[in-house]
This record gives C-alpha cells, sequence and structure tokens, in this order.
C-alpha cells in the first residue's frame, strides 16, 4: 500500500496552518482514506489539536495527536527549555514514523515557521527531510508574500521543493497585491503548485462547517500523491 506523509509548515506562526490541516483532513476522512493527523507540538494552549481531532471524528485521543505539550507560548524547543526539559529530535521522527506506518495518509501540522526550533537539534525542515514528506507552505496572501513564500522554498530540501505546494490563504480585506502574488508565484513555482485559499468564516476555521464543493476540489488538487 503507498503511503504519503504531507507536512503543513509556513511563513510565519498565525497564518492559516490549522485552517488548511482541518480542511484537508476532513476531505481525507469524506474521501473514505485511511488518514492520521498530527499537531506534534502546542505551545500557550492545545486549540489546535482540539480542532484536528474534531474533524477525525475523535478517532485518536488528544494525547496521539499533541504529544508535546508546553503552557508558554514559545517555539517548543524553547518552551520545554523554560520547563528543564529537552525533546530529541529522534524520539520526535520515531513518533511520526510509526504513526504513518499505521495509515494510508498522514498530516504533520507544524508549530510556527519552517526554521522554527522545534526540538534541540530538529525543526520543520528537519522533518520535511527525515520522513521525506511532501510540504504544503502556508502564507498570508498580502504584501510581502513573494518574497517570504520564496525565501522558505529555497530553504527547503531540494527534493522536498521540487514536490512542495503553496497556498496563499486569502485575507479578510483582499489587498492589492493579491492577485499579483498568486500569478508570480504560478508563473515561478508552477501553475499547478500555488493556490489561494479562500477567506473562510470562524465555523469552518474550527473545523465545524465542511469546505464547499469548490474548496474539496482545490483540496483534492493540493492532496495529489
Amino acid at each position: 500500500m503507498t503511503r504519503v506523509t504531507y507536512f503543513v509548515t509556513a511563513t510565519d506562526t498565525g497564518v492559516g496552518k490549522t485552517v488548511l490541516t482541518a480542511a484537508l483532513v476532513r476531505r481525507l476522512v469524506e474521501r473514505g482514506l485511511d488518514v492520521a493527523a498530527l499537531k506534534p507540538f502546542c505551545s500557550g494552549d492545545r486549540s489546535d489539536a482540539v480542532i484536528i481531532r474534531k474533524c477525525l471524528a475523535g478517532r485518536f485521543a488528544l494525547d496521539e495527536i499533541n504529544p508535546w505539550y508546553f503552557p508558554t507560548a514559545l517555539s517548543p524547543a524553547i518552551a520545554a527549555r523554560k520547563l528543564s526539559r529537552s525533546i530529541s529530535g529522534r524520539e520526535v521522527i520515531n513518533y511520526i514514523r510509526n504513526v504513518s506506518r499505521r495509515h494510508a495518509v498522514t498530516l504533520v501540522e507544524g508549530a510556527g515557521g519552517l526554521l522554527s526550533p522545534l526540538a534541540e537539534d530538529l525543526d520543520a525542515e528537519g522533518i520535511i527531510a527525515k520522513l521525506r514528506a511532501i510540504a504544503l507552505v502556508v502564507c498570508p496572501n498580502r504584501l510581502g508574500a513573494i518574497n517570504q513564500t520564496l525565501l522558505v522554498m529555497r530553504a527547503l530540501p531540494p527534493k522536498a521543493a521540487r514536490t512542495a505546494r503553496v497556498i496563499l490563504m486569502s485575507q479578510p480585506q483582499r489587498e492589492r497585491s493579491a492577485e499579483s502574488n498568486t500569478s508570480y508565484l504560478r508563473e515561478v513555482l508552477g501553475s499547478t503548485r500555488v493556490f489561494e485559499f479562500p477567506w473562510v468564516r470562524a465555523a469552518m476555521r474550527k473545523g465545524a462547517v465542511p469546505p464547499s464543493a469548490q474548496v474539496r476540489r482545490m483540496l483534492d488538487s493540493i492532496l495529489r500523491f
């Protein structure tokens, strides 16, 4: 059986990773695929992991989805230090691998941006490389998106950069740069690798409402194996 792992990363924190992850999980469940979804690290609160669990219809325990939780809203490796703890990168990789071996599709949502320290010797770039995951790069579609996206693409391992997909998250107020951001990145990266995700209402952000038919088609394109 073919198994695939996606890693949802971003240009920054708070830009829509969980919105995308929740929509992807719902779509995979809707398609009847054997899917697991992880938010290995949460700092500050576990609301993102709770949303993912809801989209999985409670089939995974919260601690399975989110094995490392820290009450302080800092990068996970730094939050762990505050508690005199240390996270082993090998432990993280082994945990994700053990989950992914049991499921056809595994979605892993990162914490913060691509190079935010997750463990003492590991960041999202390292996880993507070690797991040979397909990178899904989330960026808010506003002024600066081109530079931010291309910086992340250059920081990815070369093999991952060739298969990565970019998801530009629409904003409540559409900026003049939004259309040109999308068209330019499609010109540089390829028209089938850059997607513009629509602004969604709060209920969908929380995973409570399924995506529209238009969004479903986009999600299927993002998820192409």
